[in-house]
């Protein structure tokens, strides 16, 4: 019989293991052993069963079980000691509390997913494990982050495979009640509540569940409330689900029902409020306009809460694609606001400006997401060296007349949180080295260049401990593949070649990660004889464990799943290839640690970072990897190896993939199985174990998310917040009417005449050259303007290349029709073409960068031509 009612019962706790709540409701756990130590000796079989979640586990523990523990003398004194670190961690100094005075009191983080733990499945890929990476390094670190998203009651989903290898998708229910979550009250015991006006009339209203990660306190909206409709009930159903108006309706509630989240916790706490707010990616970039509309509220007009909000507020980018952005309809966001729905007292038009593509090659009839948030945020970053490259590129239609250098999105490289994803294996060997204390420093704060104390760690060590790792996967994956050729319909009488999967003796690639078609999962299908070879070969074979979801809605990538799935069906290879359905954290820290090599072969430059292979490589794993996100910036022969890529634009996608997938067999054939196998005097591969050496001294320091958060509050932070504290409502009006004034002068912005001391079109390299310039500013002043130089070397169509930016100073008064002379000194410093121009830009104290508005006055092309060689 089914019931018609469903409860969660909780167990009461005896008074003396009261604090095992308090322990399990906080989600260090996930990331501290000696907790998890903890609630493993509670029952052990119960924990396995639980899949190592504490809420689950006390929830199934005997109360017979728990009266024994009450008394059991060495299980208190274990609690009392791990209760007692726990109040160390929350109450404690720590890095952010050694900085200076003018960091912010507290910046909201907001995502659409976090992937902390599996215990909390609201994630589905590297944007939500990032995620959950930033909450707990910045809890390591002490910044007073709070973290804001949704809290999707079927998460993301879970996936199986049919006999036939087609993806089949799963969305079991997840009760909050049963998570390790607590409901966010009023002081009467009532749910405190955010709601949002719908057209119509009518309401979304959304409960606030907290999560607390270590330090940092994770608001999780959820709409699957009484007061809703069906319809909005299902708001928070799904990660990435639905169609457009779903998905928009999403985006406002995580943006703007986010912030009144944020106020209703502070209100509620006492919990400083924030002064620098942090959009993950464009889907929550509506936090903007309700912060505006909290000014509006007190008396801004709409162009100074603009400015005020932009100066404390954060953008990342993490997609590569335009194809990889929110954009809805502009009738369709119209119809969400305005008098009739969300936000009446702000005119629709100026809500749609920050986000239509006004710019060359957009369509302005759609909505984009990452654009509204560059337009409300002063500061913007990618994920890599390289995507901040490609991120410039490919928003630079917003800042018409610079250089793609030049526009304003800086870059901070992705890190990955080290106790998350470290095995306790490898913890443990560092911690012999240098004690436990400056072990948990090293991979939670960082710092450092190097770690040299790895290179005491003798070979055998290190040996020993990377084949305990591969035995321990090989046991893992033997449990999956079994469970899951159940699954797909198998008898337990066809299974027993499953007991000879995988070897632990035999080198062990991993590739795992979403399928999108552009991470390219069959790319080592392309010649299946020459991977057959490979995968059998008598002296050096390899053996490769590959796991990853299609999104549900792409057939493309559930046919790339089917094809892997059938070529590792094959009984000729299946002891040697394995494909593992339901790829999620709880694998993948099996994973990382149990594999030789991290395979990654993207086209170039789609990565926008990719830290798999950063948490493959804390465990003493080797990257081998197309040149792309992370690996394009940190990539170096002493622990890795580059796939050459064919990045001719003549290339069609199917010749490229057939040359990549040739250099990558050429690479394990010729250098990196040699490698693996080859020995040396002491009987171990000694050559190898150098470079398992080099990866973990070298970039580990680099990989830790502690150093990515680092970057945040020193670069992007700390900044925003000096500038959130400078824009009061008296500044915020004087920037909006001097932008308004700029803006509309600027038509009379020129610049006129251009003297040089040069007399011909050779000089020697040292030479400086006098410069007087004769510029128009409208109605402007010098002190609106800079008038630069811009100088460098050009090459065949006259670009300048690696420029170099001299200020001109205005020299007197303005001449009788208007004109203002300028003069400066450019010297010639490097040999060979070398060519000048000169520009003005808008200038003002407050300008995070002088491309921020967007405008910029050159000479004429009559005054390029007039000007010779050295202007061009």
């Amino acid at each position: 019989m089914k019931a018609i009612r469903r409860f969660t019962v909780r167990p009461v706790l005896p008074e003396p293991l009261r604090p095992l709540s308090d322990l399990a409701r906080n989600l260090r756990w996930s990331w501290h052993a000696e907790t998890r130590e903890l609630f493993q000796s509670v029952d052990p079989e119960r924990w396995a069963a639980s899949g190592g979640d504490p809420v689950r586990l006390l929830g199934s523990v005997p109360p017979t079980r728990l009266a024994e523990l009450a008394e059991d003398r060495r299980f208190l004194r274990r609690l009392a000691a791990v209760e007692g670190d726990l109040h160390d961690y929350m109450t404690g100094d720590r890095w952010y509390q050694a900085q200076p005075d003018e960091l912010p009191a507290a910046i909201a983080y907001f995502s659409p997913e976090f992937g902390v733990t599996a215990a909390l499945p609201q994630y589905s890929g590297g944007l939500g494990i990032l995620a959950g990476d930033h909450l707990k390094s910045a809890s390591d670190l002490g910044v007073p982050l709070i973290g804001v998203g949704l809290l999707y009651r079927h998460g993301y989903f879970r996936q199986t495979l049919s006999r036939d290898g087609w993806q089949q998708e799963h969305y079991p229910v997840l009760d909050p009640n049963e998570l390790p979550l607590v409901l966010l009250e009023e002081p009467d015991g009532t749910p405190a509540q955010v709601a949002l006006a719908l057209p119509g009339g009518k309401q979304l209203h959304a409960r606030i569940w907290q999560a607390q990660v270590g330090r940092v306190p994770l608001l999780m909206l959820d709409s699957d409330v009484e007061e809703n409709d069906f319809g909005e009930r299902g708001v928070t159903d799904r990660l990435y689900g639905g169609g457009s108006e779903h998905r928009l309706l999403q985006e406002m509630l995580l943006g703007i029902g986010g912030v009144r989240a944020v106020r209703t916790y502070c209100r509620l706490t006492g919990h400083p409020g924030p002064e620098v707010f942090h959009t993950n990616e464009g889907h929550a970039g509506f936090l903007g306009l309700e912060r505006i509309a909290e000014l509006c509220a007190d008396g801004l007009d709409f162009d100074s809460a603009l400015e005020a909000v932009r100066a404390g507020t954060v953008f990342t980018t993490h997609t590569p694609v335009p194809a990889g952005i929110d954009r809805f309809d502009r009738e369709l966001v119209a119809r969400h606001f305005g008098p009739d729905a969300e936000l009446p007292r702000i005119d629709v038009e100026r809500i749609l400006r920050l986000g239509i593509e006004t710019y060359p090659g957009g369509e302005p009839n759609l909505f984009n997401m990452a654009v509204m948030g560059l337009r409300l945020a002063q500061r913007a970053n990618g994920v890599s060296l390289l995507h901040g490259n490609v991120s410039r590129e490919m928003f630079s239609g917003l800042w018409p007349g610079f250089d793609a250098d030049e526009v304003p999105i800086t870059s901070v490289t992705n890190g990955v949180h080290a106790p998350t994803w470290v095995a306790p294996e490898v913890f443990r060997l560092g911690a012999r080295q240098i004690g436990v204390q400056r072990a948990e420093d090293a991979l939670t704060v960082g710092g450092s260049d190097r770690w040299d104390a790895v290179a005491d760690i003798p070979d055998q060590e290190i040996w020993e401990l990377r084949r305990g790792l591969r035995e321990q996967l090989v046991t893992e994956v033997r449990e999956r593949l079994r469970a899951s050729w159940r699954q797909r319909g198998a008898a337990t009488a066809e299974l027993g070649w499953i007991d000879g999967v995988l070897d632990p003796d035999v080198l062990t690639i991993g590739f795992a990660r979403r399928v999108p078609s552009y991470k390219r999962l069959t790319l080592m299908l392309r010649d299946r004889d020459r991977l057959m070879d490979l995968l059998l070969h008598p002296e050096r074979p390899v053996q490769i464990v590959v796991a990853g979801k299609a999104h549900p809605a792409d057939d493309g990538g559930k046919r790339l799943v089917q094809e892997l799935v059938r070529f590792a069906d094959d009984p000729r290879v299946r002891h040697r290839i394995v494909f593992l359905p339901d790829y999620g954290m709880a694998m993948a820290q099996k994973l990382y640690p149990g594999c030789d090599i991290w395979l990654n072969n993207p086209l170039r430059p789609l990565e926008a970072c990719g830290t798999s292979g950063m948490k493959a490589a804390l465990n003493g794993c080797l990257n081998l990897s197309v040149l792309d996100g992370w690996w394009d910036e940190w990539f170096q022969p002493d622990f890795g190896w580059s796939i050459p890529t064919a990045d001719g634009v003549a290339t069609d996608p199917d010749h490229r993939d057939d040359i990549e997938a040739a250099a990558l067999y050429d690479l394990l054939e010729q250098r990196v199985t040699p490698r693996f196998y080859e020995r040396g005097r002491s009987g171990l591969p000694d050559r190898w174990l150098e470079m398992v050496r080099q990866t973990l001294s070298l970039l580990g320091p680099k990989v830790l998310a502690g150093r990515m958060v680092r970057e945040y509050v020193e670069r992007l932070y700390s900044p925003a917040a000096l500038a959130h504290r400078s824009m009061d409502p008296d500044t915020a009006r004087g920037l909006a009417q001097w932008k308004g004034r700029v803006r509309a002068e600027w038509p009379g912005v020129t610049v006129d005449h251009v003297e040089t001391s040069a007399s011909e079109a050779l000089a020697e390299l040292g030479t400086t050259l006098g410069l007087r310039v004769r510029v128009g500013l409208g109605g402007l002043g010098p002190d609106d303007v800079d008038v630069q130089v811009v100088s460098g070397r050009v090459d065949e169509e006259d670009r300048i290349g690696d420029a170099t930016i001299v200020p001109l100073k205005p020299v007197g008064s303005p001449e009788r029709d208007g004109r203002w002379v300028y003069e400066g000194a450019l010297s010639l410093d490097r040999t060979g073409p070398f060519g000048y121009t000169v520009r003005i830009l808008p200038a003002h104290r407050l300008l995070a960068s002088s491309a921020e508005l967007g405008l910029v006055a050159g000479p004429s092309e009559e005054l390029v031509e007039a000007a010779g060689l050295l202007m061009r």
